[in-house]
Parts: C-alpha cells; structure tokens; sequence
C-alpha cells in the first residue's frame, strides 16, 4: 500500500506536496494534542493509568469546554443538573485541566472536607489570577501563594472581631431601614449601599463615603474580575502561557483589565494606607490586623491592597444578592414570611413594646437563621465553587486521581438533594444548627478554603433578614419568575411594591436611625437619590 502511494506520489508531484502538508498537520495536531492532554488522561509515574468517575464524551483538544460553556452562560442553572446524571461524581476535560464535578453532599463531605490537605489547591489561571489580579486574589491562589494571606484573614472568624463588627452591622442596619422607609421602590439599592458600606467599614475602618462613580467602578472591578474567570482560553490551557510574550497577541486586552483594576484599588487603598501610617486611622481591619506590627504580615504593599480590596469584594456582592433573593422569597412564599415574623415578633414585640431585632437575638430566632440557609439553598448564588486542585494523587472508592485534578462542588444538585427541592421551607434546617450557616450547606466552600467571612456574612443576613420581616410587607408589581436567577442585577431584579407595616413601626425604624447617628445620612441619600432620578 505504501508503496503505491509513494509511486502515485513520484508521478504525480502534486500528490507529494499534498501528502507531505498532511504528513506535517497531522504530526502537529498530534503534538498539540499529547502538550494539551487534560491532566486526568495523562500517565502518571511508571505509566499509571488513573480511574475517574463517568462523564460526557467530548470533543478532541477542548474536551468538555463547550458543553461546560452553554451549560452555565446566562444564568441558565438549572440546565446544570444534567451533569449529575452520570453519579455522585462526573468528570469533565476541560482543555488542558479535568474537573470532577460532586454532586453529592456526601461526596463533597468526604473529599473536600475529610481530605482538605489534599485537595486544598487551585489550578493554574494566567489570566484571571496571574494578568487581572496581578497574583493577588487569594480566592484562586495555589496553596504557596494563599497560605500567608489566610492567616492574616484568619482574624475575621475570632469572636472578639464578631463582636465588634457586629455592632457597625447594626448600625449600618439601621440605616438600611430607614432608606427603605424614605424610599422603598430603591429597595435594592439598599441592598447594595448597606452590603457595601458595612464590609468597607470592616475592612478600611471608616464609613462609606464614596461618589457614584467610585461605587461604580468598585463594583464593575468585581463583575469584570468575576467575568475573566475561565474567559480566556488560555485559563483552560494555561501551558500557553508559557509562549514567548511576543506571541502571546490576547495580552494586551487583559494587562489593560488589570492595570484599571490595580488603579481603582489604589484609589481605595492609598488613603487608607496613610492614615494608618500617620496613626490618625480609626479601628479596622487594615489598622489592627493586616498592617498591625503585631500581626508581622509578609506581603508587600500591593499584596496587602489585595488582601483588603478582596475582602469588600466578596463580603459586598454575596450580601446583597442573598438580600435580593429573600426578596423574592418574600412574594412567593407569603406563608414562610408571615410564619418568620410571627416569630420575630413574639420575641419583639411580647410585651406589647416593640424593639427592632439584634444581633444578640440569633439563639432566639432560629426560624430566622434556618431562612437564611434556605436561601442560600434555594437559588445558590454560584454554581460551582473555585476548584479545590489536589496537590498529591488520591485513591477514593475504587478511583484514583492524578494530582492537578481539579475537584468542583455542584452547587445546584447538591442544593437540591432533599424533599420537594423546588419548594421554599426553612423548616429542613431546624436541627439545632440553625445558628451555623455552614453546617450542611456548601456556599461558602468547604474544607480549609472555606470563605473566612461566613460568620460576618451570615450575621449581616440575619439582622437585615429579621428587621424586613418585622417591618415591612411585601407585594409584586408585575410578574416574577422565581426560577429565573436575575437577583444578580444591581438594578431592579424585579418589580416590587414594598410598604412599611405600620405608622409605629416606623417610628421604631426612625427612632433606631436616630439613636445610631444615621437618621440624617438616610434622609440625605433619598433625597439625593430621588433628584438623580427627575429626568433633564
């Protein structure tokens, strides 16, 4: 056979060039497909083969990447849940890495709870890591990169911080509800400048006062940061970077993202920074932890800017989304919102005296807190977790997993793994860990990389949950679809009537802002808030 088409290809030249460009194509697609093998079909030492768990059939090269791409674009999650079809556990190939989605709160138990020292690792991100974080963001750090900024965060679970920032949530609380009052059709605004304002108080010591813009820009930091993850191909197959930089023609684009974002940080940071240099700085995070001598942080200045900036990242925009969803639950299950403030008010308001609900009231509210989880089961903000990288090869039920195997809590059917999925009932959480919002439930992570500021988190819900419910009724103004997730939105989500409950529950919530100094803060933002909205 060869050697009729050696012949054919001596006598017809044509047939020699077209050989020898398929020869090299294909001897190229060979060598760029062994480069970018995902790392669990790669052998490992003395030619070991790896067992995964069952999973789709991809495609050459990109694996799963495109199936894992339309599954989750546009907030379409339920479409999710199909990939639990193959298990507890599914294995996708994505480019370069290999991810084994869990879908079981069992498995997500056992692997990345019980095995945390393994599986404490992040793969590889050049883009959204390396370029747009400049190495900063210890969320998608590997552990050598991470450990040294979770001990400094570390800091943020102490009962002592609790305790003290607990009482600028209150505050900030308060004026919450008076914006409500003042102007309830910005219910969601709200929502954002009290989520926002409480974490930069935490964090940089002082309250918020900050521009439209600088707000602006602070929150399009997160949504182009949150955006860059996973973007780029070169994310999914991050031996490219390893080209020579002149090649490398999509740099341009993203060191432009991350010089913006390392500017908008700065202008937040520097101030800051050199309060804290000329002691003049109020109590805060930054102040007594981060750039406490005490504390011996490692880091230069501009990891330490990361560590803070990260910090109001993540703690606003979690808050503020759960806020909108409780919204929602709100209008679509008036008889779980009419059963929480029965309870509120039996602790509120037994003696016919009424007092707006603190944090010292969560043992005495545990239908409240079980809201809270609910919440965060039954529209799970993320759909998957960051992966949780093993950092050594692991033998688990009849697997075994190669190191760099990257392990991804589904969020959306380990949510889902109980009766009536679809229903809201805060009553599946009340078995004496109400108060814990991480026992049973997967949105903050788990294992030694679970959020470090679960507890503030969870105490800002639940002194805004507990005062909404007290005080305010709510109705929809049009139409609400709970199964589309759009409570992302920093505008209106979707459209809502809300109205304050009675005239002496707004003497309480007036009262309240008053005596905490905010009363005048709340009528100075409606009022501005409500010029800005006559149009020119």
């Amino acid at each position: 056979m060869l050697s009729t088409i050696a012949a054919l290809a001596e006598a017809h030249p044509i047939l020699k060039v077209v050989a020898t460009i398929t020869t090299c194509l294909t001897a190229t697609y060979l060598l760029i497909q062994e480069i970018l093998k995902p790392v669990g079909k790669r052998r490992g030492p003395n030619g070991k083969r790896y067992k995964l768990p069952p999973g789709p059939k991809g495609i050459p090269i990109f694996g799963n990447l495109l199936l894992l791409k339309n599954r989750a674009r546009n907030g379409d999650r339920t479409t999710v849940k199909e990939m639990a079809q193959y298990g507890e556990m599914t294995t996708l190939h994505l480019g370069s890495k290999t991810w084994i989605l869990l879908n079981s709160k069992r498995v997500v138990s056992e692997i990345i709870a019980k095995r945390g020292s393994l599986t404490n690792g992040r793969s590889p991100m050049p883009i959204a890591s390396g370029i747009v974080s400049r190495h900063g963001r210890s969320l998608i750090l590997p552990p050598d990169g991470w450990t040294e900024k979770r001990r400094v965060m570390h800091s943020l679970l102490s009962g002592t911080a609790l305790k003290q920032y607990g009482a600028w949530q209150e505050q900030e609380s308060a004026q919450m509800m008076a914006e409500y009052l003042y102007q309830p059709k910005r219910w969601f605004a709200h929502h954002y400048r009290y989520a926002n304002s409480v974490v930069h108080r935490i964090a940089l010591g002082e309250r918020l006062h900050k521009t439209s813009k600088e707000l602006a820009d602070l929150q399009n930091v997160v949504t182009y940061f949150l955006r860059s993850i996973g973007a780029s191909l070169i994310d999914w197959f991050p031996e490219l970077a390893r080209l020579p930089t002149w090649m490398q023609f999509w740099r341009k684009h993203w060191e432009d993202l991350g010089q913006w974002n390392y500017e908008v940080y700065r202008s937040w940071w520097v101030p800051v920074r050199e309060q804290v240099d000329a002691g003049t700085a109020p109590p805060s995070f930054v102040r007594d932890v981060l750039l406490h001598k005490d504390t011996k942080f490692t880091g230069d200045d501009q990891e330490a800017m990361y560590v803070a900036m990260q910090l109001i990242e993540a703690g606003s925009d979690t808050t503020r989304e759960v806020l909108n969803i409780f919204a929602m639950a709100a209008i679509c299950h008036p008889e779980v919102f009419q059963k929480a403030r029965e309870e509120v008010d039996r602790v509120c308001a037994g003696d016919g005296a009424l007092c707006l609900p603190g944090l010292a009231d969560m043992e005495a509210l545990p239908y409240i807190c079980a809201m809270i989880k609910e919440l965060l089961r039954w529209r799970p903000i993320f759909v998957f977790t960051p992966d949780h990288c093993l950092t050594a090869d692991m033998e688990f039920e009849g697997y075994s997993f190669p190191a760099g195997v990257g392990f991804v809590i589904n969020e959306v059917p380990v949510c889902n793994e109980c009766e009536d999925p679809d229903d809201f009932k805060p009553e599946r959480w009340l078995d004496g860990h109400e108060t814990d919002v991480a026992h049973g439930l997967w949105q903050f992570g788990g294992g030694r990389r679970i959020c470090v500021g679960y507890r503030l988190a969870q105490r800002g819900l639940f002194i805004n949950v507990a005062r909404l419910v007290m005080c305010f009724d709510y109705a929809a103004g049009g139409p609400i679809d709970s199964s589309k997730l759009n409570h992302h939105m920093t505008e209106e989500p979707f459209p809502m009537k809300v109205t304050v409950r009675s005239e002496e529950h707004a003497r309480l919530i007036r009262d309240e802002a008053s005596r905490e100094g905010v009363l005048a803060s709340a009528q100075a933002k409606s009022e501005s808030d409500a010029l800005s909205s006559i149009p020119d």
